[in-house]
């Protein structure tokens, strides 16, 4: 039950800190927006890629420090855990929650029926990513997951050990 809240929590924090990232304008968080729509911004005037791409680097850094800090935070911290079995099967459950809630969650439910992410000058440009996309990138990024939650694991076990 407390692997559960834990994950829900993580998600949580996960969609706040992209909510802090968009506010109320999907012009703030292109960098998520397919490609294809993102060059179509740029035709149409409303985007530039350079500073779109910028703003990325500038979002995606603090992030990814943020998350995988609190990941190892919950596991290290709030589990106690410190074998590497026990670190790396709560990291790779962590990782995959995250990563299909990020997938179905973020980017079809919130941004396929949230007017936040539909910007103004866009219309007729598909923004939202299919099924069969959110599937493959899905699939692919469990595996990337499952070796990233050894790198994870291994980090908890050394914080254990201090």
């Amino acid at each position: 039950m407390l692997l559960l809240l834990q994950n829900v929590l993580y998600c949580l924090l996960y969609a706040l800190l992209i909510k802090c990232a968009v506010k109320n304008d999907g012009r703030n968080c292109l960098y998520f927006y397919p490609k294809d729509f993102l060059l179509e911004a740029q035709i149409r005037g409303i985007a530039d890629k350079k500073i779109v791409m910028k703003r990325a680097k500038w979002f995606m850094i603090p992030f990814c420090i943020i998350i995988f800090v609190a990941l190892i935070l919950i596991i290290s911290v709030w589990n106690h855990v410190t074998d590497l079995k026990t670190a790396y099967l709560q990291s790779c459950l962590f990782l995959v929650v995250m990563n299909w809630f990020d997938g179905i969650v973020i980017d079809r439910l919130w941004v396929g029926h949230s007017k936040i992410w539909h910007i103004e000058g866009m219309e007729g440009i598909p923004y939202v990513k299919s099924w069969k996309t959110v599937l493959i990138k899905r699939g692919v990024a469990t595996v990337l997951y499952l070796v990233v939650a050894l790198v994870v694991a291994e980090i908890v076990v050394l914080l254990g050990k201090i």
